[in-house]
């Protein structure tokens, strides 16, 4: 029967699962009129009617725990509100340990939560039988107790999702089926469906294995592939009680919830199935897979082992169903780089169910203001590079990334699968150096050297790992002699046109109207102050700049400077692949590179924060005095024909200097001694230049003006109530990651960013904000006692707001 749409809308949401629901009752919560809602079969159907319907609120960082704590809140009055039933129970949550490791990863989740402003209670081996008695415990550890998590009807919430949405005045259509998104080459302008076009102002993708499909299909990249998800729901058995708690037992890739007096057992498998890669069936609905119980009998073993009465209860059902996975196991939310007003929230990663309330509030917020009302970027859709939508990519790292879900969260592990695919010229031969690679979007890096005869691998833990003191070593070559890095992973852009400097001039707070060969570090500004980019910007000539950047923020930053120029005469490349490029640092970099070069690299002829086009070997080299690591040094942009040939006349010239090649991780360790700042991390979207320390990068006087210019200023009049601190521990075992609670005088103020060992310091060292609703100036950070939680154990810290590493810059301008 032909459905009756709208031919126009303001907002139109692709995908009826809890997700599109969720997006629906919040836009109609916010007044929002004409909000249209479709979905190609039955609401619920494709993953969300079969999801396990637990509710875990802890997640890594503070802002994506706020969204499951949110989405906890909401589940708990909907039906109240709606009138309809969602069977949600805050029945609590057991995690065991059955190792050290494990312990050490529960409890320093632990000490983070307290940060979130959640109660994770650490418990032991007894508490977690007296929580669970089916269990098995003998070779439990210890365990972590969370009482306001629970479960939940994954349908039933939907439909009270539904049943608010549309009595906001939402119209929810099922059996329409959008076959394609309609734009105008700039922005989204509605959606063709096969039953008509409706013209919006706004589109919502979240059309769950759907996605990526459609996005293609408008040059919009939403990397994400179906994996088979595996549970069984046993016969009814003695001792299964309503009230039993969620149960995980990571280290057996198992959950067990309660279900009607039986138990439901989920998986996360370790090597998991992908599907759907060669299409969809056109009639999939409420279907279910022909999946293997072969590939789910090794975790049913062990669990019998757990839950010694599973043996003798029956199996009522077992079950296969698809959910998506994404390359890096986190979400994709936000408007899309490559069409504006086009929204994406899609591919959970089996936690659509406790993420569902968070984010139709959030995304529904930032459709409304224009920008995302919280630092989003962990799960924002432009981190993505266009060529993870490729397919085998996809579906070689989603056989990875779900067993990833339960594995051990170790500090720098690193992806096994869908390896390889984006190498600097210098690959192979740092390879030939036992360089052990890193990855990131696809890039790979060397994050440490081994020594030659020992293994280049990862040998995990949460305590100092293999590499430890082969990365000191690259640390103390970079501090007292010359290291090389590797560095081409950065993404460069070139700005070009009459109004290149106009633009520049708006987006960068620091004044980078220079003269040519001239460096100027800055950071882009949202209009709330907040810092969207950090970066380095070169004035090659009156009308053309260099913008380098990292390689992280590669597809956003190219897109913040697209979505400015507007009507201006400005160009916009993405040159990132025309140049490698090797950082030489250290105090004798200066004399190795005058060894293989006629330039005059003396501070006079070539200052701190320039440029110049020298000679090295037979090559020309575009040679940047700049240092993200704290020492003399130049990072040298090198043409990629040529870099091989640059990288043989260093190593060569090197030789009698003991030039030592140098990873990723002395990188960090060498930036945070020095208190640089990572984007991403220490600095974010929420975050000041005032309350980062970095108002030394901003030209408030500059002639136009720049892009929250505004906002720094009543900021600066009204006085900060958070400043990034740079912290090191006292007790030189411990070892800082991310996260960790920041004590002062036995109060909670603030959170580390960002952490490392500092090999010079000889101690943990971290970046974080202290807060103080009263304000926060140099006299109070001075005046308290810090400490810094790790895994439960207070470490005294000393707090300074200057970098303890080589406050006055003589190092760098040496």
């Amino acid at each position: 029967m032909a459905v009756s749409l709208p031919t126009e809308a303001r907002v139109v949401i692709v995908g009826g699962g809890i997700i599109g629901c969720s997006i629906a009752y919040h836009l109609a919560k916010m007044g929002w009129q004409d909000v249209v809602l479709l979905e190609r079969k039955k609401l619920t159907s494709g993953t969300t009617w079969h999801a396990a319907g637990l509710v875990g609120q802890l997640r890594p960082s503070q802002n994506m725990t706020k969204l499951a704590k949110y989405t906890a809140e909401l589940y708990t009055r909907i039906e109240e509100e709606t009138g309809q039933a969602t069977g949600f129970k805050q029945n609590g949550s057991v995690t065991i340990a059955t190792n050290r490791e494990r312990f050490e990863e529960l409890k320093r989740n632990a000490s983070m939560a307290k940060v979130f402003g959640l109660d994770v209670d650490v418990i032991s081996t007894a508490e977690v039988r007296e929580l669970y008695p089916l269990i098995n415990t003998d070779d439990v550890i210890g365990g972590t107790w969370i009482s306001t998590d629970g479960q939940i009807n994954p349908i039933d919430v939907t439909q009270a999702l539904t049943r608010g949405a549309r009595n906001g005045g939402a119209q929810i259509f099922e059996d329409v089926k959008v076959t394609r998104i309609l734009h105008d080459g700039a922005r989204a302008t509605g959606v063709q469906t096969d039953e008509g076009t409706i013209v919006a102002d706004q589109v919502v993708l979240c059309a769950g294995m759907w996605s990526r499909e459609l996005a293609r299909d408008v040059g919009v990249v939403v990397p994400q592939h179906a994996c088979e998800h595996f549970y069984l729901i046993t016969e009814p058995f003695e001792g299964v009680e309503p009230n039993l708690p969620v149960f995980r037992d990571y280290d057996a890739c198992a959950y067990y919830k309660e279900d009607t007096g039986k138990i439901l057992l989920g998986a996360f498998e370790p090597i998991a199935k992908p599907w759907g890669g060669d299409g969809i069936p056109e009639d999939f609905c409420f279907d279910e897979l022909d999946g293997s119980f072969d590939h789910f009998e090794p975790v049913l073993e062990q669990a019998i082992k757990r839950m010694p009465a599973l043996e003798n209860a029956g199996i009522q059902k077992f079950f296969c169903g698809p959910e998506s996975f994404t390359p890096d196991d986190r979400y994709h939310l936000g408007e899309s780089a490559e069409l504006d007003n086009l929204f994406v929230a899609s591919g959970f990663n089996s936690i659509g169910i406790q993420s569902a309330g968070g984010v139709g509030k959030v995304l529904s917020e930032w459709m409304r203001d224009g920008h995302p009302p919280a630092d989003l970027w962990e799960v924002d859709t432009r981190r993505n590079i266009p060529f993870q939508n490729n397919r085998r990519y996809l579906e070689d790292r989603v056989t990875e990334g779900l067993g990833l879900l339960y594995a051990m969260h170790w500090p720098y592990r690193q992806f096994a699968t869908s390896r390889g695919v984006r190498c600097s010229p210098f690959h192979d031969r740092l390879a030939v150096r036992n360089a052990c690679f890193g990855e990131v979007v696809g890039w790979e890096r060397p994050n440490w050297y081994a020594p030659e005869g020992e293994s280049s691998e990862y040998e995990y833990s949460w305590f100092r790992q293999n590499w430890f003191e082969y990365s000191a070593a690259e640390h103390v070559a970079v501090r007292d002699n010359v290291g090389m890095l590797d560095q081409t992973s950065f993404a460069k852009y070139l700005v070009q046109g009459k109004d290149s400097a106009k633009l520049l001039g708006q987006l960068c707070a620091n004044d980078v109207d220079v003269e040519a060969g001239r460096l100027v570090y800055t950071q882009w500004l949202n209009e709330r102050g907040g810092i969207e980019s950090d970066l380095t910007v070169g004035r090659l000539a009156e009308d053309k700049f260099m913008v380098i950047t990292s390689a992280t923020a590669q597809t956003r930053d190219f897109h913040w400077i697209r979505r400015h120029i507007g009507g201006q005469a400005v160009t916009l490349s993405d040159v990132t692949s025309a140049h490698a490029v090797l950082g030489v640092m250290g105090p004798n970099s200066r004399s190795l590179i005058n060894k293989i070069s006629t330039a005059d690299l003396g501070n006079e002829a070539f200052p701190f924060g320039h440029f110049q086009e020298i000679e090295i070997g037979y090559a020309m080299v575009r040679a940047m005095r700049v240092t993200y690591v704290g020492e003399l040094g130049w990072e040298l942009h090198i043409p990629t024909e040529f870099a091989l040939h640059v990288y043989d006349t260093l190593m060569e010239a090197g030789q009698a200097d003991d030039l030592k090649l140098v990873g990723m991780h002395a990188m960090n360790s060498l930036r945070i001694e020095k208190a640089y700042r990572h984007w991403g991390h220490d600095i974010t979207d929420e975050d000041t230049p005032l309350e980062a320390g970095l108002s030394f990068a901003v030209a408030f006087d500059k002639a136009g003006g720049f892009i929250g210019r505004d906002a720094l200023l009543r900021q600066r009049e009204a006085g900060l109530k958070k400043r990034l601190v740079q912290f090191l521990l006292n007790d030189p075992e411990p070892l800082l990651y991310h996260n960790e609670p920041i004590w002062r005088d036995n109060q909670i103020v603030g959170y580390i960013a960002s952490g490392m060992y500092g090999h010079t310091l000889g101690g943990a060292v971290g970046l974080g904000y202290v807060n103080n609703e009263d304000g926060v100036k140099a006299d109070f950070i001075k005046s308290g006692q810090y400490e810094i939680e790790v895994a439960g154990v207070r470490i005294p810290a000393t707090a300074s707001l200057r970098p303890m590493y080589d406050p006055s810059n003589s190092r760098i301008r040496a």
